[in-house]
């Protein structure tokens, strides 16, 4: 079964996951990418190193470029359907406000999916 993978999109429109992607190096966007493929793939399969599983139902996507660690904040929203939260980079732990940041958007997507989510096509540039 293919897992659909949305984006969250804040009450505006802006889905922080998609500008925190734009800034990163081209290497590092396509590691990324490459991540959500696989869970895209897997599902509940995916495992460490790609992911782990942090708090509340949220867990993080895993790429590393160089010295530095990216993390994708996700949660799963129904039976094959994946929430992708939003983005960030990481030293020595994940900040307590980034997974909190994902708790409330997901949240907020399950009050109102349509409002709140667009789906991701990870498989449209090959």
């Amino acid at each position: 079964m293919k897992t659909k993978v949305l984006i969250f999109k804040d009450g505006k429109g802006l889905a922080s996951l998609v500008e925190w992607l734009k800034k990163q190096p081209a290497r590092t966007r396509d590691k990324c990418i490459a991540k959500v493929k696989r869970l895209s793939l897997m599902w509940h399969k995916l495992r460490r190193p790609d992911c782990d599983y942090l708090t509340e139902g949220i867990y993080e996507l895993r790429a590393r470029d160089g010295n530095v660690n990216y993390r994708i904040f996700y949660g799963f929203v129904g039976q094959s359907i994946v929430l992708l939260s939003h983005g960030c980079t990481k030293e020595k732990e994940v900040p307590k406000r980034q997974i909190e940041k994902a708790v409330n958007n997901i949240a907020n997507y399950k009050k109102n999916p349509d409002k709140y989510s667009f789906e991701f096509e990870v498989y449209k540039n090959g």
